[in-house]
């Protein structure tokens, strides 16, 4: 997969890294000592374009008219969204994902502006602290865009009334899914006569009422 990253800090430099030895990868960032970033990640220098990621040419020359996702991370809502809406709507680019910093700017990542995926990364913060201050035994992972959806992580409790009892004896909400179950090394991919044991830790799938009567599940 052909991936335009268009931010150059730690953010852009750090997905990059997790990315380009396995698709192919550019990154723009208009600061030329960003290149620092680049050898403290062991990047090869030739992934880094610089430029204004809003600039048609120099995204012509990361090559934009064949990329297959465009990633924006800089640290200015305006840039992300302005170079969104030039890949979109120029180059027609198939997934454009957009990171936003003012959670007050949340309401422009849409599709109207180019953005496919927003990153609220306020909003994920948020609740990751809210459920450790609320929930000690339950963590959100991941908060999906769209929905109330969220990936969850639930730690059973000694005192859960389903501890001993299979997967199939759950009373699970009709919009939860189990992901996973972990406990130190182990990982178990969940089926009907997988028992449950204390301290166990579950990966879920859901939105926000399912993922509540999960956590009263597996904790009381």
């Amino acid at each position: 997969m052909r991936v335009i990253i268009i931010g150059g800090g730690q953010v852009g430099t750090y997905i990059a890294g997790l990315l380009y030895e396995n698709h192919d990868v550019k990154v723009i960032e208009n600061r030329p000592k960003s290149i620092e970033n680049f050898k403290n990640y062991n990047l090869p220098e030739e992934l880094l374009v610089i430029g204004d990621g809003t600039d048609v040419d120099v995204l012509e020359k990361a090559g934009i008219r064949e990329c297959d996702a465009l990633v924006c991370v800089t640290g200015l809502d305006e840039i992300n969204l302005t170079a969104a809406m030039v890949s979109k709507f120029e180059y027609d680019v198939p997934r454009v994902i957009g990171r936003v910093n003012n959670p007050k700017n949340v309401w422009l990542f849409n599709s109207g502006m180019g953005i496919d995926t927003k990153i609220n990364q306020a909003d994920i913060i948020g609740h990751m602290i809210a459920d450790e201050m609320n929930y000690q035994s339950l963590m959100t992972l991941l908060k999906l865009s769209k929905g109330d959806y969220s990936i969850v992580r639930i730690r059973v409790d000694y005192h859960s009334s389903y501890v001993g009892k299979t997967v199939s004896q759950l009373d699970m909400p009709n919009n939860a899914l189990l992901i996973a179950i972990y406990q130190d090394d182990e990982l178990l991919i969940p089926h009907g006569d997988t028992v449950i044991e204390a301290g166990q830790n579950i990966l879920a799938f859901g939105d926000d009422q399912a993922i509540e009567k999960l956590n009263q599940i597996f904790t009381s």
